[in-house]
Formats: structure tokens, sequence, C-alpha cells
């Protein structure tokens, strides 16, 4: 009876123990811990990161003298025409390979998964143009096993030629724009047009025109091509379907971030660009400059002494640095370098100030050119150019309602500045160089492809500069020390390809 009764107590308690261990499995389930991302929210991400990160000031807009920094450190750069790959400013490498290649190469990944066919089309159009973006920066880039670290375990990929990532990416602009489907599924989540088919195909288009574009010094024959493909299919001509990226107090402008913060007092508008602007009485200029009269230090740049009028606005002068400009300014009757004119970051540089990244003015005035080429037989050069000019003007308010340009001051200008026979490229591109105003990556990629407008080169350090021969231009930007150091092996393959791993060395659509 008792060995009965210890089988039972026995079979009893296994049974209860088992009974514990029911539901544990589920008990250490997190539930409030994602196990996958949707990938519209991995889309998203990499247009929140895509905003041109500050070093592109340094860089980008200072080498096609727009603005431009008399001081040296973390700022040096276009300034000094001097190579700088420090690491306390985050080149646009990091910025892109870490926050939006690696979103969008998932992202694809999730979506086609998921059988969201417009999601992935559109994710797939928004990381070719990161590409083009960095490819026109750099050259040769990791492409094809780029941001495959966590899909494939691909950690040190290889570079790819530039020749060969620009048939890929006219390939994908060409093959997602074609999939997108009106009748399908609306992806409203998106940031960038909140999943409007019709202006995502526009969008992609306009990329293929600047695309084509690019290739106009090394395939004629295929830019014409290309060109004529992407207007006939149609591209961005209303700013209703302007691309770009809103800001807020969360998500800020870089760009306004940087110049309403420790580098407020140390960045100013340059010589030609304000020139530029005041000898045509363009009223953008009023729209975009600030000068604080009378300052001699950054205390003194207050809301109080910024006059915006056209008439005082007085550009600082390329080939300086923070000892010599002191003499300068006194030349130019200034209280100090201070004194010069700015990009107001009070309206046009907000930390809230919208990014622009492919717009109707743009693409206006890319047909101007191709219409003056023969490339297409739509309109004509002179309306082209006049409309891309217009489209800018009445883009400036949306930045803030003091950067505004009257309709009636606008119309005066387009009347007083016609296209003109036999300087077509130099005032179209010029004109591009001022609506690129801002999207550095662009304005600098557009300057070595036209080259227009017809800059002096920056003299400083000259005539013995190392790193930008005299009497030239930066033509690319230099791989960060980071990937030197981690990816060594194929940083050496692309540079033994491509050239010299210097500042004046040409990309491959740029010989």
């Amino acid at each position: 009876m008792k060995r009965v009764l210890n089988i039972f107590f026995t079979i009893a308690f296994l049974l209860s123990a088992a009974g514990c261990d029911k539901g544990l499995q589920q008990l250490n389930v997190n539930k409030v811990s994602p196990s996958t991302l949707n990938p519209a929210l991995m889309l998203n991400q990499a247009i929140i990161s895509f905003s041109f990160p500050f070093k592109t000031l340094i860089f980008d807009i200072g080498g096609i003298q727009q603005i431009v920094t008399p001081n040296g450190g973390v700022s040096a750069g276009a300034n000094f025409n001097q190579d700088n790959r420090d690491v306390t400013t985050q080149p646009i490498w990091a910025v892109y390979y870490q926050n939006v290649i690696k979103n969008t190469r998932d992202g694809i990944i999730k979506a086609k998964a998921a059988n969201r066919t417009n999601l992935y089309n559109m994710i797939r159009i928004f990381q070719a143009y990161a590409f083009m973006v960095l490819t026109d920066e750099y050259g040769d880039i990791p492409y094809s096993q780029a941001g495959a670290g966590y899909s494939a375990g691909t950690f040190f990929p290889k570079y790819d030629k530039q020749e060969d990532i620009y048939a890929d990416i006219i390939k994908e602009l060409k093959d997602a724009s074609a999939a997108l489907d009106a009748n399908g599924a609306v992806e409203s989540s998106d940031l960038l047009y909140a999943g409007n088919v019709a202006k995502w195909k526009k969008f992609a288009n306009s990329l293929l025109l600047r695309a084509g574009m690019r290739l106009v010094k090394v395939d004629a024959a295929r830019a014409q091509s290309l060109v004529s493909d992407a207007i006939t299919a149609g591209v961005i001509t209303d700013n209703a379907d302007d691309a770009y990226i809103r800001h807020d107090a969360n998500y800020t402008n870089p760009l306004g971030g940087g110049l309403n913060g420790s580098e407020a007092a140390n960045f100013y508008l340059t010589k030609p660009f304000i020139d530029r602007l005041k000898t045509a009485n363009d009223p953008r200029l009023p729209a975009i400059a600030v000068r604080y009269v009378g300052a001699t230090s950054g205390n003194g740049q207050t809301a109080a002494a910024g006059n915006t009028t056209a008439g005082v606005q007085i550009g600082m002068p390329m080939g300086y640095d923070n000892g010599t400009i002191v003499a300068q300014a006194t030349a130019d009757g200034l209280a100090s370098f201070y004194d010069y004119s700015q990009a107001d970051r009070r309206r046009i540089l907000k930390i809230s100030s919208p990014m622009f990244l492919v717009t109707a003015s743009q693409d206006l005035l890319l047909m101007a050119e191709a219409r003056f080429r023969g490339w297409i037989s739509t309109s004509t050069a002179a309306q082209y150019y006049s409309d891309g000019i217009k489209a800018h003007m009445d883009q400036m308010a949306l930045y803030d309602p003091g950067c505004a340009v009257a309709s009636s001051a606008r119309d005066t200008y387009v009347t007083n500045n016609p296209l003109g026979a036999g300087t077509e490229l130099d005032q179209i591109n010029s004109q591009y160089w001022i609506s690129s105003f801002l999207n550095g990556p662009e304005a600098f990629a557009n300057f070595r492809r036209s080259g227009f407008p017809a800059l002096t080169p920056n003299p400083y350090g000259q005539p013995n500069n190392p790193d930008v021969p005299n009497g030239t231009f930066m033509r690319r930007l230099t791989y960060p020390t980071s990937e030197i150091a981690v990816n060594n092996t194929n940083y050496k393959d692309a540079v033994a390809r491509q050239g010299a791993d210097k500042l004046s060395t040409r990309v491959w659509w740029d010989k």
C-alpha cells in the first residue's frame, strides 16, 4: 500500500510540474518589443536622414562659392582648398550609408517579401537617388554589396565603378517607376509624397533627367536618349510636386541647426554669389541675405541689427582666413568680418526650414538646356528658362513668409533677364546654381558637369596648394578616414582604378 501511495504522489508531482511549465514560453515573450520592422517606417527613416549634413556647407556649398567661412579647424575645406577628413563633422558618406542605405536596403527586402509592390518600388527609387548623390560626390563607391551587413553578412563591401553604378541606377529608376501602380495599395504613411504614385513617378523621371544630363561629357548620345525619355514620361514642372524634406523642432534642418548654434557667426555669403544677384537686381537677394551692419562680433549679429535690403549686402571674398580677412573687411568699408552678409538664419535657414531635393525649377532649367541642345522639341529654351526662374522665386515662400518674392518683382526680373543668344548654357546653368542654393551636392555636381557659372578659382594657398592645383576647382570628395581604416583592401582597389584619393581627381562622368 505504501508503495502504491509513493507511486501516486510521484505521478502527481510530475503532472503538477508539467502544468507549471505551461505558458512559460509565451510569458517570456516581450509583447512590446517588435520582432520585425514595417518597411514603410524604414523608408521614412531614410527620408528624414537624407537631409544634407553640415559638412556639405563646408565642401559642396563652399566649393561652388555660395557660402564660405574664414575659419579653419573642423571648418576647413573648400575655403582653404584643403582636404579635411576629420571625424568631428560627419561627412555625407557616413550619414547616408549608416542611416539611409541601411534602411533602404533592408526595406526593399521586407517590402518585396510582404508583396507591398508600390512601397517596394518607392524605396528602390529613393535608394537610387541616395546612391546617385554618393557616387556624384566620391566616384567609385560600395554599391552592389552596400548595406548588406544584416541581410547578407557582407561587412566589407567592394567598390563598384561609377560607370556601372550609373547604368544600374538608370535601370532601377526606369523599372521601379514603370512598376508603380496607381490602382495598387496606397502607402499613405510615406513622408515624401504620402503614397501618391503619380508624384513618385515624376520624382523618378526627374532623377532620370539628372542622370541623363550627368552623362553629357562621356556619352552625349546616351544622355540625349535618357533626357528625352525622362521628359516624355513626365518630370516635375510644378512646385506642388517638389521633393523636399519637412523639418520641425524634433527633426531639424542640419544646416539650420549648425547656423543657429555654435556656427552662427562663422559662415558668410560669398562675394561671387552676392554680386551675381545684386548686379541683376535679383529679388531673391533680399529673400536670402541679411547683413548685421556694424557688427564687430557674433554678439552684434542681433535681429535688431539685421538689414535685408539688397543694396547694403556685401559678400565675403574668396581666399581669406580669419587673419587676412580682417584687413580685407576694413578695405571693404566694414566694421569687421562679422559685418559681411549671411544667409538669414531667422528666415531661410531656420532649424525648421525645408530642404529641397528635386524641384520644378531645376527640372525646367534642365529642360531649357535639353531644348537648346535640340534633344527635345516641345516649347522653347527661352520659355523653359523663364519658367524655371519663376518656379524658384515662387518656391522661396516655403522657407518662410519673409522669403516670399512678390509676383511683380518676379515678372520684372524675368522680363529684364531673357535667355540671350550665344550665352545660353552659361545663363541656364548659372540660374541652376542659384536655384540649387543650399542643395550643395546637386549644385556641386551640376557645376562640374556644365562648367557654369564661370567662377574664378579660389586663390587660397596657391600657387602650391597640395590638394587643389592652382587655377582649378575641387572635383570630388575624398573617402573618410573611417572607411580607409575599416575597408582598406577594397578602398585601395578603388583608388588604383579611379585615381588618387584627392579633391582634384575627376569622377568618371567628369572626365
